[in-house]
Order: C-alpha cells, then sequence, then structure tokens
C-alpha cells in the first residue's frame, strides 16, 4: 500500500522565474517561506510581469538566503541584498490592485537586458499580493499520469509550478477534488483546500527554457473544466505552520 506522500517541493524567490526544486520547505500562516518575495514590474504599464508573456523569464532563477538576493540569467549572475528605496507602486495584478516597494539594487538593469524591456524590481507591502490564488498549491502523480496519456509525451509536473507535487500511489487521477473543503497534514504543517487551480498557457512552456514544448492546456481543456475555466491540481491556506520536507508524508485530519 503506497503512503501519500510529497515528490517535489518547488518555489520562486522572484515571480515568474524558474521554479526550484528544494528539499524543504517552511509553511507559515502566510505560505512558503521565501515563495514570491519579489515580483518585476513593468513601469511604463504600472503592471506586474506575466509568465505567460515573458516565457523567457522561465531562463531565469533566483535565490534568497541570508538576506542575499542571487538572480542567475542566461547573461551572468548578479547578487547584492535588496535595499529599499523608498519608491511605492500601485499596480495591476490580473485585475487587482497590489502595493508595491521598488528594490533599488542590480537586478532591474540585469533583467532589463534579459527582458529587452525596462523592468524595476518590487516586493509586496502585503503577503499575497502578488499570488493569484492560495499561497499553496498541489498536484497529484496519478493526474499527470492521465494528462500524460492525453498529451501522448510525458508532462513535467514543474510545468504546473505547484508547491508539492503528491505521490498518491494507484488513487484515481484527480482525487485532489476530493480534498477541496478539508485540510490535511503535509509533514509538520497543516492546510486547508480551498479550491481547483485555473490554469493558462503558461502550462505548455518547458519549466526551464521557456520554449513552447506540448499542447498541455489543449488536452486539459478537453476533460477538465469547471465554471469555464481549465482546472487543474487545488489551491490551499496555510492553517498550522510547521516544516515539510520530501518525502514528508500526506494525510487527511
Amino acid at each position: 500500500m503506497c503512503v501519500v506522500h510529497i515528490t517535489r517541493i518547488g518555489l520562486t524567490p522572484v515571480k515568474g522565474g524558474r521554479h526550484q526544486d528544494l528539499p524543504t520547505v517552511d509553511l507559515t500562516l502566510d505560505g512558503p517561506v521565501g515563495d514570491r518575495v519579489f515580483c518585476l514590474v513593468d513601469p511604463a504599464r504600472a503592471r506586474v510581469l506575466r509568465t505567460v508573456e515573458n516565457p523567457s523569464l522561465l531562463r531565469t532563477s533566483a535565490r534568497w538566503y541570508g538576506g542575499v538576493l542571487t538572480v542567475t540569467l542566461p547573461g551572468g549572475t548578479v547578487q547584492d541584498v535588496p535595499a529599499p528605496t523608498g519608491e511605492t507602486l500601485e499596480v495591476d495584478y490580473w485585475g487587482r490592485v497590489a502595493t508595491l516597494d521598488v528594490v533599488g539594487g542590480p537586478w532591474a538593469e540585469a533583467y532589463s537586458a534579459h527582458l529587452g524591456t525596462d523592468v524595476v524590481l518590487a516586493r509586496s507591502t502585503r503577503p499575497g499580493d502578488v499570488v493569484y490564488g492560495a499561497s499553496v498549491t498541489l498536484v497529484t502523480t496519478s493526474s499527470l499520469a492521465t494528462l500524460a496519456g492525453r498529451v501522448g509525451a510525458p508532462v513535467d509536473g514543474a510545468q504546473f509550478r505547484s508547491t508539492f507535487t503528491v505521490d498518491v500511489g494507484d488513487a484515481l487521477a484527480h482525487v485532489e477534488d476530493g480534498w477541496v473543503g478539508g485540510t490535511l497534514r503535509v509533514g509538520e504543517a497543516a492546510v486547508t483546500v480551498r479550491g481547483v487551480v485555473p490554469r493558462c498557457a503558461v502550462v505548455d512552456l518547458d519549466p526551464a527554457s521557456g520554449e513552447r514544448s506540448a499542447q498541455v492546456l489543449k488536452a486539459l481543456g478537453g476533460y477538465r473544466q469547471h465554471s469555464g475555466e481549465v482546472v487543474f491540481g487545488v489551491d490551499a491556506v496555510v492553517t498550522k505552520p510547521g516544516r515539510v520536507d520530501v518525502d514528508a508524508h500526506v494525510e487527511r485530519v
């Protein structure tokens, strides 16, 4: 009998960048520590950059440790301690207003050169302001396997940029739908599952290169729709802080 457990933990300190596989993560009531701490803003349009419109962001990665932000881009690596500039921006994030503090340092120039357009690095003044849904997302191995069968090619779980990939053994695909409204114990933490996660064309992008690699969204649209949206996986809020490691058990409370 399979013990339901975590097989992958992923996050990115800079929203839109490549997800990093981690051996462990701490969950607070605000979500995973170190996840989407910073974001990139188009100051001319007063809008947070979207990966679906800027797929080359997936060729960049970030590490946020000990107060130092290290970003690796195709053109090199930049790192420093983010310094507040005193400048605040009110920007659009998928139709809602987010208040962000502009951060000084080498990142704006590096990202602007990579993207070919002027951007600034900013930090949210409130947790969750630049998070589309709830702070934690989960996908399951059975759902990924079924999707791969529909696509006709392997599907990398990292394409869904989820916090956790959960091995559910021989459970039916989309068993996670049944978790909605319930609470899961995940390692030392607990999360309450809020709902299914709407998906966009980002899932068609290779998670490391940003190249369009598969017709995942089209395949999902053929069998996974909810209230007119294509959905996959579930999102959740943290109800009990704690540490979660790869291989940690997942069980309903």
